[in-house]
């Protein structure tokens, strides 16, 4: 973030390279706190790129009137988190690189390195200035360019015998044709790897791995934290219980996870044939978990019942539960709303008492089933029954879920 955006010209690479090691030498010396250091350091560094800005009394932002150096050097910063979120993010879309989510470092992925080099190779450093609009907007949505490993069918066929050795390819199949099912068989492979995870999931064998990873989404040790809490849930609910369990984040190739789940749709859905289940996550805290996360829950919750035509619950999971959550939540037991396809039997659960529910499952002297999934979201609707407030309820229903296998 302090350092990649500042390369403007390529030229510039050995320059900014020289930055980042000089800021890594500072932080290996530095011996008070990390955050305040690094701070510091954004800070001199902004005032250096905004030098003459600040010189010259431009420091006024478009989203508001203070002038002040303290909201402009703020609001650039804030700027620069946001661009280097995109930036990564795009870079994973690529489906190029690794993210070590421990070591927060890129890789390229091995398989791909190949396809690394040929993009190297054949994409000019040059920038191409371009004043006409519609000729700007036609170089952008060209897909020729830039050239690509697999625009290249010598390459892509080779690939394809390294990757897939049991595939016939015929002379008479075009480029496009060859891309789609080459595109084809890497897609049935990661459904296949997918496949083999959830095996080694409902046996159990990955356990360990699932306590210790919401361990470090606890502590906050891992890169993309609400990536991977929504990953490790999805894993956690499939171990949970028997039921077909569908997590709507995007995997890469391998079957690793890659980004989170649209914001059309649950971040989890179960299906238990006589019942249904959506599962919410969501790292947000106080006000803004209700304002970013309440009316979507609701929603996604509806268009399942309809899609599924059978009855159906929401499981919702944050680190701490906001009071207006609950409040929400609550009222949507009682109210019938056609919009939502009458009452929503949503809970809220902090991500600890799921973690309980989840040690409960691994330590039970059998297996549990979708119908004590049932049972709890039933017991949920019981208690917003028989309470008059949410916090009655909304502390009842916790204590069923730290007991919930209790027969």
């Amino acid at each position: 973030m302090i350092f990649g955006l500042q390369l403007v010209d390529f030229r510039e690479f050995e320059t900014i390279v020289e930055k980042i090691n000089q800021f890594r030498i500072a932080k290996a010396q530095n011996e008070g706190n990390y955050k305040r250091f690094r701070a510091e350091y954004l800070d001199r560094e902004l005032r250096e790129i905004y030098s003459s800005d600040i010189t010259s009394g431009n420091t006024r932002t478009r989203q508001t009137n203070d002038g002040s150096i303290e909201k402009f050097l703020k609001t650039k910063s804030s700027n620069m988190r946001d661009y280097a979120d995109a930036c990564v993010r795009y870079l994973r879309a690529t489906a190029l690189v690794n993210i070590s989510q421990l070591g927060k470092s890129i890789s390229i992925v091995p398989e791909k390195i190949q396809e690394v080099d040929y993009f190297l190779q054949n994409t000019d450093r040059e920038p191409c200035f371009i004043d006409n609009e519609g000729q700007y907007v036609a170089y952008l949505g060209n897909p020729q360019i830039p050239t690509l490993f697999t625009d290249n069918r010598e390459l892509l066929e080779q690939r394809i015998r390294i990757e897939f050795p049991l595939m016939q390819i015929s002379a008479n199949t075009t480029l496009l044709e060859l891309k789609d099912i080459f595109a084809d068989e890497l897609e049935r492979r990661k459904e296949q790897l997918i496949t083999e995870q959830v095996t080694a999931i409902k046996d159990y064998r990955q356990f360990e791995d699932i306590s210790s990873t919401f361990d470090q989404i606890i502590a906050k040790t891992l890169y993309d934290i609400p990536l991977m809490l929504e990953w490790n849930t999805w894993r956690a609910m499939t171990m949970l219980d028997g039921g077909n369990i569908k997590a709507n984040l995007k995997f890469d190739d391998f079957g690793n996870p890659m980004s989170t789940a649209q914001g059309n749709m649950a971040d989890i859905v179960c299906d238990y044939e006589d019942f249904g289940l959506t599962v919410e996550v969501t790292m947000q805290s106080g006000q803004k978990q209700y304002e970013t996360e309440g009316e979507p829950v609701t929603r996604h919750l509806a268009k399942f019942k309809r899609e599924t035509e059978k009855p159906a619950y929401c499981l919702f999971i944050a680190p701490n539960i906001n009071d207006s959550c609950k409040a929400h939540f609550y009222a949507l037991h009682k109210m019938n709303i056609q919009f939502y396809g009458g009452t929503s039997t949503i809970v809220p659960l902090p991500l600890s008492v799921f973690i309980k529910m989840v040690e409960d499952s691994h330590n039970a002297n059998y297996v549990p089933e979708p119908r004590h999934v049932q049972r709890f979201f039933e017991r949920s609707n019981e208690l917003a029954n028989s309470t008059d407030n949410e916090v009655d309820w909304y502390n009842g229903i916790t204590q069923e879920a730290l007991n919930w296998l209790t027969e």
